[in-house]
This record gives structure tokens, sequence and C-alpha cells, in this order.
């Protein structure tokens, strides 16, 4: 069963409430993940990164918190997605690292990630 992205409780993004969060390089590194490949499931994004599923949920819980991300559940999974009325300003910033270390291994290894867990993800 798959349920819509749920709405964002934020309705302004605040610059400088947003660069704090991404000062932190599991949040920067998921973002930027996400604005170049979409929504992306936490376990793609665990593998893509390194880190342990839990340690993701909870950067994503504070992406999402502050209304940069919106989730979809399916099954015991969550999908977390960008919004797509993200201010032009971060869209620009966010892109301007995809090809820099340690981004574009992210992007690399996202891709097999992607490969490996993509049939479980949607059940």
């Amino acid at each position: 069963m798959m349920e819509a992205i749920a709405p964002s409780t934020e309705t302004t993004i605040d610059p400088v409430r947003v660069f704090r969060l991404l000062g932190d390089e599991t949040r920067l590194r998921a973002a930027v993940l996400m604005h170049r490949h979409g929504e992306l499931c936490v376990c793609e994004l665990t593998d893509a990164i390194g880190v342990s599923q839990p340690k993701m949920s909870r950067h994503l819980g504070h992406l999402r918190d502050v209304g940069l991300v919106a989730t979809r559940r399916s099954g015991q999974w969550v999908h977390y997605a960008l919004r797509p009325d993200l201010p032009a300003w971060l869209g620009d910033a966010l892109a301007a690292l995809t090809g820099e270390p340690p981004f574009a291994d992210d992007s690399t290894r996202l891709r097999s990630a992607m490969a490996r867990h993509r049939d479980q993800c949607e059940q």
C-alpha cells in the first residue's frame, strides 16, 4: 500500500535555518542526492552515504521538520523527496555540489543501491 507524499508543516524556508541544518555532512549529502535523483527510499540513502538506518532516518526527520522534504510511506519503507517548491537559490546551491567529492561518489553508490533495493522499497 502506497501513501501520498505528506506535505510539510513548514510553509516558508528560512535560509539561516536551512544552512544551519545543511551544515551537517549527512544531511547535506542526502539533500544533494535527493536534488539530483528525486524521491529516494531511506534504505537507498543509507547505502549511498554509508550510515545506519536509524541515523539516516533521524537526519531526514530534521529536514522534514523544517520543511525541506516531504515523505511517502510504502510498506515498511519511507521515501523522501525535496519539496518541489523550494526556492531557486537552494536548488542552485545543491546543484553546484553534485560533481564534487564526496557527492559524486555518493551518486555512484546510490545507483548501485537503487538497483539492489528498488523492488523491495515498493512492497
